[in-house]
């Protein structure tokens, strides 16, 4: 076997500098096996592992390089690398990857320190890291609530038990107030096609019936309801019933009064436009109100909305509800349909929500994501987020900030 080295170089950055080492390994015909590089504030991270060609003096090669190192004001190693220990390298490209994406208004030290224990403890090897969000100012003043810190690792290996490390993951997550996503490294995840969304408490800043309730003076009754029901503690079309029926009379004003009163959830504008354009179909899968949905649908390019139907009569709710209700097991049934629909694989949709009848949907999508979720739907979902707006579930896509940037300014 021929000569392998590795060549690695460090210090500060400047342009034409990988152009002038490439040079000299090419005069002497020499095969790139690997390569990497990093830069962490001008600070250059470059490795080279090559394959010196039959008849060449490696130690000619390797003088020019530490000439030019020198000429450049970098430092520069080498490393002779057995034949054998590169053929394991070779064997374990087949081997699971992963990714895991950190993300918090700020990173720490203690978040990585955590995460990273819990990856080595299960047999992974981190590979690569790359920093997803936009550079942070630290100057006096900056906010924290419109920080945004989003760190994506790379990690070779299989947990042998997937289940405890994701239970470690969330006590980490809880503790630190971060988020940790977990998934494996594949086709699906560089190709989603499809978003579904709940609505209330995920695509907007609050619940439409709560509201409704509010103006007919019904509020705590139905709050209560609500509440139950988001637990897990009540079958959600007999809760629905229940809330709706406490609706009776309302006036039909009521519902531009909601509209009004209820904001967009934080990111939600942003990661829709994003969305858009990178060609994505979207939809609304909501146990909530067609009036809201359709509102949300003109304002945000939905593609689909299905959700629930007030019965009207006069100018007035007559609590009761038109057509089948909304609910989890309706929802993952019509993201089955629209995915057939438009030949998008499950594999390929992303489903989104806080409460336990999105659960049905969120396990059946290739990511389901539970947004500042319950307790029990946070626990139960694949993945989670609570510390960023609706736009985080971005960075779970490997979309970078300065690429949202770009998305955004198409839209």
């Amino acid at each position: 076997m021929r000569e392998i080295l590795l060549i690695q170089v460090s210090g500060h950055d400047r342009p034409g500098l990988l152009a002038a080492f490439m040079r000299i390994l090419a005069r002497s015909r020499v095969n790139v096996l690997d390569i990497g590089q990093a830069v962490i504030h001008d600070a250059l991270s470059l490795g080279v592992l090559v394959e010196m060609p039959a008849g060449v003096d490696s130690s000619v090669v390797l003088k020019d390089v530490l000439f030019q190192a020198h000429e450049m004001g970098v430092s520069v190693r080498f490393r002779p690398v057995e034949g054998g220990a590169y053929e394991d390298w070779v064997a374990t490209e087949g081997h699971a990857r992963y990714i895991v994406t950190v993300l918090a208004r700020r990173i720490t030290a203690e978040q990585l320190a955590e995460v990273t224990t819990i990856i080595a403890g299960h047999g992974l090897t981190v590979e690569n890291i790359a920093r997803l969000s936009g550079r942070q100012s630290v100057a006096d003043g900056q906010a924290l609530d419109s920080a945004r810190g989003c760190v994506e690792l790379t990690v070779r290996g299989e947990p042998g038990h997937s289940a405890d490390m994701r239970r470690q993951f969330l006590d980490v997550a809880s503790r630190l107030n971060v988020d940790i996503a977990f998934q494996r490294d594949n086709a699906w995840r560089r190709n989603r096609r499809l978003v579904a969304f709940d609505m209330d408490s995920t695509l907007i800043d609050g619940e439409v019936i709560d509201e409704l309730a509010r103006l007919a003076g019904v509020g705590e009754q139905v709050s209560q309801i609500t509440e139950a029901a988001m637990r897990g503690e009540l079958d959600f079309q007999e809760s629905f019933r229940r809330r709706v029926a406490l609706l009776k009379g309302l006036d039909e004003s009521a519902m531009a009064k909601v509209i009004d009163a209820i904001p967009l959830t934080e990111g939600a504008e942003n990661l829709i436009a994003s969305l858009k354009t990178l060609g994505y179909k979207t939809a609304i899968l909501s146990g909530g109100f067609t009036f809201m949905g359709r509102y949300l649908q003109q304002r945000l390019g939905i593609d689909y909305v299905f959700a629930n139907e007030l019965e009207m009569a006069n100018g007035k709710v007559t609590g009761n509800v038109v057509g089948r209700i909304v609910d989890g097991a309706r929802k993952a049934e019509l993201l089955r349909e629209i995915a057939a629909k438009e030949g998008i694989a499950l594999e390929q949709a992303i489903a989104v929500g806080d409460g336990a009848n999105d659960l049905p949907m969120l396990s059946i999508a290739g990511l389901g994501i539970a947004f500042r979720a319950k307790p029990l739907v946070r626990a139960s979902a694949r993945q989670a987020i609570s510390t960023l707006g609706l736009d985080g579930i971005l960075y779970l896509l490997g979309v970078r900030d300065r690429d949202r940037t770009e998305l955004t300014r198409n839209a």
